[in-house]
């Protein structure tokens, strides 16, 4: 596998795109009822984001499984 193929991690001082605006945004202008679909809209997106992290633990647990090294066992 090249490097190039390999996912890029970022550095902790990259912004995380969309969510780190949303944080910023000033939420004066929304109404009660706005505020409440933004809040269902997130606790959606929170799970989604959950599951695809699950799913990726799975996984890198089943690749550690597959090429962990094998302990030969006691030789005599």
């Amino acid at each position: 596998m090249d490097d190039d193929d390999r996912p890029r991690r970022r550095s902790p001082e990259v912004e995380l795109g969309a969510a780190s605006l949303l944080a910023s945004e000033s939420l004066e202008r929304y109404s009660l009822d706005e505020l409440d679909a933004r809040v269902v809209l997130l606790e959606t997106e929170i799970e989604r984001i959950r599951a695809h992290r699950r799913a990726s633990q799975a996984h890198m647990l089943a690749a550690d499984a597959l090429f962990k090294p094998r302990n030969p066992g006691p030789t005599s």
